[in-house]
């Protein structure tokens, strides 16, 4: 009885922890996506533009993510259709963040290995259509994942309450693996295209020399800092299938590894954005502390 206790106690703590850093990153996002708003340069720049798109990416991904991890904590219920629309939602938005990570990489390397092609490359016309390139394949693995449950699930499941969870829509074993295998796929593309994008620039940071040599060791940093984001983001295409053969094993160590998964590879990467652009970028960080300022300005 004793033990139940403590274990409430602990997981009421864990999901106050939680909420916290939620509440926290949300309001770090949004101040950041109001910043952008702020001056012409940034949406008529593809890499704040990508930057932007992270951000908003990241706002939905959290919420939904949050949304679901009480439900689940809580043991509450929904019907079928629900569920599989704050699916879709979260599954499109947990792929746009890494895939457009990719796409801000190859923009660095464009801009430090071809400058001459960077305006033409990477002009507003370009970047619309690289966002929505980003989304259409993201959404990829989502159309692959449903269109199988679509085929073999019946129509009453559709109204049926369940927990929300990833795997009340793997109806066939090899459904997971197909999933497993596609997240793998992605997760090579990208890490090539990191790794290119890398050894690139880091060529030409030991050929350039004066202003250009620190310009791009500079972006070499903020290609490793992606690197990094990137890794952690993509780690967690794998935790559903963890957490599924954990919970197999024991409950209590099933909860506790959810959570810790939650803390590294959901909340973490997208703390890091903030970081990169936020804070790293002079012109992004002087326009947001201008708008910090005249904010408590106002208030006094």
């Amino acid at each position: 009885m004793a033990a139940n206790i403590t274990t409430e106690y602990r997981m009421n703590d864990e999901r106050m922890l939680i909420q916290i850093f939620v509440v926290l990153f949300l309001c770090i996002n949004l101040l950041l996506i109001t910043t952008f708003f702020t001056k012409e340069v940034f949406y008529t720049t593809m890499r704040y533009v990508l930057f932007a798109v992270t951000l908003m990416s990241d706002c939905v991904f959290l919420f939904l993510a949050d949304i679901l991890l009480i439900l689940n904590y809580s043991r509450y219920t929904i019907q079928m259709w629900l569920c599989l629309i704050m699916y879709i939602i979260s599954s499109l938005y947990m792929f746009v963040t890494p895939v457009t990570l990719t796409a801000m990489t190859l923009e660095r390397y464009v801009a430090i290995c071809l400058p001459l092609r960077h305006a033409e490359l990477c002009s507003p016309r370009s970047t619309l259509h690289g966002i929505l390139i980003i989304h259409s394949l993201s959404s990829l693995p989502c159309i692959v994942f449903l269109s199988i449950f679509f085929a073999s699930a019946s129509y009453s499941s559709y109204t049926q309450f369940r927990i929300c969870t990833l795997e009340i829509f793997i109806i066939h074993t090899w459904q997971g693996h197909l999933t497993s295998a596609i997240n793998q796929f992605y997760f090579l593309i990208m890490c090539i295209t990191i790794v290119f994008s890398y050894v690139k620039i880091m060529r030409a940071a030991k050929a350039a020399s004066g202003e250009d040599k620190q310009s791009t060791w500079r972006g070499l940093r903020t290609v490793g800092l992606h690197a990094l984001q990137l890794l952690l983001c993509l780690i967690q295409l794998w935790c559903p299938f963890i957490e599924t053969a954990v919970f197999k094993i024991n409950l209590m160590l099933f909860i506790k590894v959810r959570f810790f998964n939650y803390i590294t590879f959901i909340l973490a990467p997208r703390c890091l954005s903030p970081l990169i652009y936020g804070l790293r970028d002079e012109m992004f960080f002087n326009a947001l502390k201008r708008l910090a300022l005249c904010g408590l300005r106002k208030k006094h």
